[in-house]
C-alpha cells in the first residue's frame, strides 16, 4: 500500500501525537477509566500502547514485599506502555488512572505497521519517545534523591504541564492529598504541610481545586 501524504504538524515542525494518529490512520479503540481504576498490572502481557486523550495516569512498581514506588506520571498527549514495541513481553509495572481518564489503545502490531509505512513521521515519533523516556528517568531520579517537598512541587508542575506546552493547564483536576501523597511517595500529613506552605508563599492557590503559579518552579530549581 502506498503511504498517504501526511498533514503538516505545525509551523515549527514539532511532533503532534494526535495529528500523527489521525493522519496516519492508526486503528485504535477508545477506553475510559474511572479515578483509581487499574489500566494494566505488573506482569500482564504487553501487547498494546496507550495514548492519553484526557486524564492522568500513575506508573508504579511493587517489590516482593508489597512496597509500591511511583516511577512516573503521565498526562494528556503522553504515550505509555511502549515497551512492548521493543520486545518487552510483560508489563514491568502497574498503571492506574489518577483522575477520570480517556485512552486510545493501539495494538503494537498496528503501530509498528504504520511507523514502517509512514517514514516521514517515524523519525519524529522515535525522537518523541526518546524524550518521553528521558522524563521517566528524571522522575525516577526525583523519587530517589530529592526531598518530599521538591518532589511534591515537581509533581504539581508536571500535572500543570509546565514546560510541555505554551499555555500550561494552571488549574489542576481534582486531586486528593492522598493521591498526591501516593505520587510523591510520602504521607498525607507531609503533603498537607507543604501545600499550606506553598499557598502561604503564593506558589499555589488551593481551595478545592489547585491553581499552580509559575513561582513554584523556585522550589524545584533551588538547591
Amino acid at each position: 500500500m502506498k503511504p498517504r501524504k501526511l498533514k503538516n504538524n505545525g509551523s515549527n515542525g514539532s511532533f503532534d501525537p494526535q495529528v500523527f494518529l489521525d493522519t496516519a490512520g492508526v486503528a485504535r479503540k477508545v477506553v475510559e477509566y474511572r479515578r483509581h481504576e487499574s489500566i494494566y498490572s505488573q506482569g500482564d502481557a504487553a501487547e498494546t500502547v496507550m495514548y492519553i486523550q484526557k486524564g492522568d495516569v500513575k506508573f508504579s512498581v511493587v517489590n516482593g514485599s508489597g512496597k509500591e514506588a511511583v516511577v512516573a506520571m503521565f498526562g494528556p498527549t503522553d504515550f505509555f506502555g511502549e515497551g512492548c514495541m521493543a520486545g518487552q513481553p510483560l508489563r514491568m509495572g502497574t498503571t492506574t488512572a489518577v483522575t477520570p481518564t480517556t485512552l486510545l489503545v493501539i495494538q503494537k502490531e498496528e503501530l509498528l505497521r504504520v511507523l514502517h509505512a509512514e517514514h516521514e513521521l517515524s523519525d519524529q515519533f522515535i525522537a518523541y519517545m526518546l524524550a518521553h523516556n528521558i522524563r521517566v528517568e528524571e522522575d525516577l531520579i526525583d523519587q530517589l534523591f530529592n526531598s518530599s517537598e521538591k518532589r511534591l512541587a515537581r509533581t504539581l508542575l508536571l500535572l500543570a504541564r509546565y514546560g510541555q506546552q505554551e499555555q500550561p493547564d494552571r488549574v489542576l483536576p481534582r486531586v486528593s492529598q492522598e493521591t498526591l501523597a501516593s505520587m510523591v511517595g510520602t504521607t498525607r500529613s507531609r503533603v498537607n504541610f507543604f501545600m499550606n506552605k506553598f499557598r502561604k508563599l503564593g506558589f499555589i492557590e488551593y481551595n478545592g481545586k489547585i491553581k499552580v503559579n509559575k513561582s513554584l518552579l523556585t522550589v524545584v530549581l533551588h538547591e
